[in-house]
């Protein structure tokens, strides 16, 4: 590994065994985060997103779920290959992840100065009092008004909002190498959003940590994101710098994505593009481009066989039939 890649994502292969046969959530994932890096991963709903950062963090519920394959390379170590122990000293302090709905990721029973102190004891070694401030301390970064006096507080007490600035303020208690930002605004209103990705933006950069974002907007990506993975159907199909990406996009599925995008410098006579079809079962899914029935470039070897990942001249990597000459 490269002085500055701090997670390595090799062949990540998640799935789980239904009554209909296996479905595989992740099938081949594989890309490299880089240090002070904000890596976006985006697609449709259950193209594997989350599922992936759940690998990551090992917290793939067994059964039904398992992890295949491949490996995460975290400091060195291949966190798949870690025993239990040794995983639970880097889940929530060396990667830490917000996830999608506060309230439910919050216990509803504990006061918020228990659940974030029981974190920071257990990972920075601190006695209750330091790590009653440290809690402080961070629900004060997060914007959290009377922090002093809130961090006593119940979840229910505070409103959508302020429960996610707890969990950001709580997912960077222990300073982590990494957070994990699992669509961390899909249940807020916009102005809201706005505030947490902002807050997100500046206690990582302050912090010198290293985010995966997993979202829908494209609109985020563009505008805190480095690099970009674009999922479809349990796979990475495109990968590379937001800049090029979004400029000269190359797989179908990422032009249409950035197509549906409403843009200001439209006239209002244009329909808004929108991708034909729909996200494939990915049950058995047969060893071809799961994207061709939506294509409007499907080829015959489409229909047969999955293609390889072809690094284009412009720093993109893309899997698709398109692009045989460059590989």
């Amino acid at each position: 590994m490269t002085d500055n890649v701090i997670l390595r994502v090799k062949d990540l292969k998640t799935y789980f065994k239904l009554d209909d046969g296996i479905l595989k959530a992740v099938d081949g994932v594989s890309f490299d985060l880089h240090a002070g890096e904000t890596l976006a991963i985006v697609g449709e709903s259950g193209s594997g997103k989350s599922v992936t950062n759940l690998s990551i963090m090992n917290l793939v519920q067994s059964p039904p779920g398992w992890i295949a394959g491949g490996e995460v390379w975290f400091n060195g170590k291949d966190i798949l290959k870690m025993p239990p122990e040794e995983i639970r000293t880097i889940r929530g302090n060396k990667i830490s992840m917000i996830f999608q709905d506060p309230m439910t990721s919050l216990n509803p029973f504990l006061r918020i100065s228990t659940q974030m102190i029981e974190t920071i004891v257990l990972h920075q070694g601190l006695s209750k009092k330091d790590a009653k401030d440290k809690a402080i301390e961070m629900l004060k970064m997060a914007g959290i008004p009377a922090a002093e006096k809130r961090v006593d507080n119940y979840p229910h007490q505070f409103s959508g909002g302020m429960r996610q600035r707890v969990m950001i303020a709580m997912a960077l208690s222990c300073n982590p190498e990494i957070l994990i930002a699992d669509e961390p605004t899909s249940a807020l209103d916009v102005t809201i959003q706005a505030q947490i990705l902002d807050l997100i933006g500046d206690l990582t950069a302050r912090l010198g940590t290293a985010v995966i974002m997993i979202t829908h907007s494209l609109g985020v990506v563009a505008g805190m994101c480095d690099t970009v993975c674009v999922m479809y159907a349990g796979r990475v199909v495109e990968q590379g710098p937001v800049g090029t990406l979004f400029s000269n996009p190359k797989h179908p599925y990422t032009k249409g994505l950035i197509k549906s995008v409403p843009r200001l410098d439209k006239t209002n006579d244009q329909r808004l593009y929108s991708i034909t079809g729909q996200p494939p079962n990915v049950i058995n899914l047969p060893e071809c481009c799961p994207f061709y029935p939506r294509c409007e470039f499907v080829k015959e070897v489409c229909r047969n066989t999955y293609p390889a990942t072809v690094h284009t001249a412009d720093g993109l990597d893309v899997s698709c039939w398109l692009y045989p000459e460059e590989h």
